[in-house]
């Protein structure tokens, strides 16, 4: 139901190498950050623990524990600032949000990994 000039204009932005991404995959997020006049690139690694939207407002939320915090961000995977996404592991999991994770720590936050067929 979405205006087709609209469409049409989103096609532009919309990234073509994106790897195929699921809940339960670990991927590293290469995000551009700027401090000054430098620009430099911070990875994010940790789990898809929810994906959101559809086309150019497709957001991802990544979830890893660092230093006994848990930390949650979210990305918006066709932004600019994004400048490459990596998956680490794909995770078989029945579930398309895992949340659950948030109230487990340890060994009981792991996620079976995804035979793929050859």
């Amino acid at each position: 139901m979405n205006n087709p000039v609209i469409d049409e204009l989103e096609k532009g932005y919309l990234k073509s190498e994106l790897p195929t991404l699921s809940a339960g995959d670990t991927v590293k997020v290469f995000v551009k950050i700027v401090e000054g006049n430098k620009e430099r690139l911070q990875a994010f690694e940790g789990t898809i623990i929810k994906m959101h939207g559809a086309g150019l407002n497709k957001t991802i939320t990544v979830r890893k524990v660092f230093q006994g915090v848990g930390v949650e961000r979210v990305f918006l995977i066709n932004s600019p600032r994004i400048d490459k996404i990596e998956v680490i592991r794909r995770g078989d999991v029945k579930r398309s949000k895992l949340y659950y994770l948030r109230e487990r720590s340890g060994k009981a936050t792991r996620i079976k990994e995804k035979i793929e067929k050859r």
